[in-house]
């Protein structure tokens, strides 16, 4: 694949996991049916079109999966499952419920063009604009969060039905909060800034680094190369003998 996650002028194609959360909360103002339209979309990283022929019978309520059809495929009926969260579950049974969607009918009868206005109007109530504030960009920023939380790729791979695990290596591209962190401390060595990490102790403070004084240093120091000098040491026939801990005979 020739595409990378940043377009021809530098700028990012996928949405990050905080505009994430701004765009799914601007959608809890819409039409339940636009709502879990958006819910889905975000939380599967399906493709538009994958998500407006879901049908009720795509849902399995009990596993707590949605089954897509990959329709980018040369051959039809190759389907994958992804997991969904189950408050996404129950908003949808409510639409379904509401509008007396039939088993095998569409969830959203729309055509692409509504579905993708659909979205992008909800970018625009939530303030996100650019390149990435697109249903293709909410795909994009599945990818990328599935990445950084440590799903493997194989997996990955599997969720976003793609034919190659070198696409969907792509995504490791992006920018981490570890990759972050390394640089926050690189700056802080380096260039004396007082940028922190994202680290924190249990509870949520920036973990202190603890540093001995000099004359601690140097009496470390002097107690490894004494304790390496005895561990070194071949031991005779009485060290062998007597126990170390022993206390010496009165």
């Amino acid at each position: 694949m020739s595409w990378t996650m940043f377009n021809l002028d530098g700028q990012r194609k996928y949405l990050t996991q905080s505009e994430t959360r701004r765009f799914l909360q601007e959608a809890r103002q819409e039409d339940p049916a636009v709502h879990c339209f958006c819910w889905v979309i975000a939380v599967t990283g399906c493709r538009i079109s994958e998500a407006l022929a879901l049908t009720p019978a795509n849902i399995d309520f009990e596993e707590r999966i949605i089954v897509f059809e990959c329709l980018k495929k040369r051959r039809r009926h190759v389907y994958r499952s992804i997991p969904v969260p189950t408050e996404l579950l129950h908003a949808l049974r409510a639409v379904v419920r509401t509008d007396r969607i039939q088993t095998h009918e569409r969830i959203w009868p729309w055509s692409r063009m509504t579905g993708y206005r659909r979205v992008r109007e909800v970018m625009e109530r939530a303030n996100l604009a650019g390149t990435h504030a697109s249903p293709k960009g909410l795909r994009h920023g599945f990818g990328v969060s599935a990445i950084q939380s440590g799903v493997p790729l194989n997996m990955v791979q599997r969720w976003l039905g793609h034919a190659d695990m070198k696409t969907t290596a792509i995504y490791t591209s992006a920018m981490g909060p570890e990759e972050r962190d390394i640089a926050a401390r690189m700056w802080g060595r380096a260039f004396d800034t007082n940028e922190k990490s994202g680290s924190t102790g249990a509870r949520g403070r920036s973990t202190p680094v603890v540093r001995a004084s000099g004359v601690r240093q140097k009496a470390n120091v002097k107690q490894r190369v004494t304790m390496n000098f005895l561990t070194s040491r071949a031991p005779d026939k009485s060290d062998r003998l007597q126990p170390v801990c022993q206390a010496p005979a009165r």
